[in-house]
């Protein structure tokens, strides 16, 4: 089973992607933060990551980039999903690693789509 990582700081925005994965057979863990969120990559190397940039302490960005130049979780496929809509914000969030950039409200076939696209399947 394809396990996906989601790190957000919103309950309400972890149950809505949780929900959505779930019905597709994805196995889901969270984390509340980016400094969590990098800790339980480092410690379970899910699939692949779903990664909000607005949080408290690190932010996704910065998270992203860590997880990216780490040699243990380099491999993990990113995906930032915010609220952040501006191209220059998709633009950095690429720089930093990511591999795809979705804005929220996600749209479940758009998220799917874009999961399977990143996992090669």
């Amino acid at each position: 089973m394809t396990h996906v990582l989601i790190v957000d700081d919103s309950p309400t925005e972890i149950h809505v992607l949780s929900s959505m994965l779930q019905k597709h057979g994805y196995e889901v863990s969270t984390a509340s933060d980016g400094e969590h969120g990098i800790a339980a990559a480092t410690q379970s190397k899910p699939d692949l990551i779903l990664m909000d940039v607005v949080m408290p302490g690190m932010n996704g960005f910065q998270a992203t980039r860590h997880l990216s130049k780490d040699p243990v979780t380099s491999a993990i496929p990113v995906i930032i999903v915010t609220t952040k809509d501006q191209e220059t914000d998709r633009v950095w969030g690429l720089r930093q690693g990511a591999k795809d950039y979705v804005t929220k409200p996600v749209a479940e076939n758009e998220l799917i789509a874009k999961i399977k696209a990143v996992l090669g399947g």
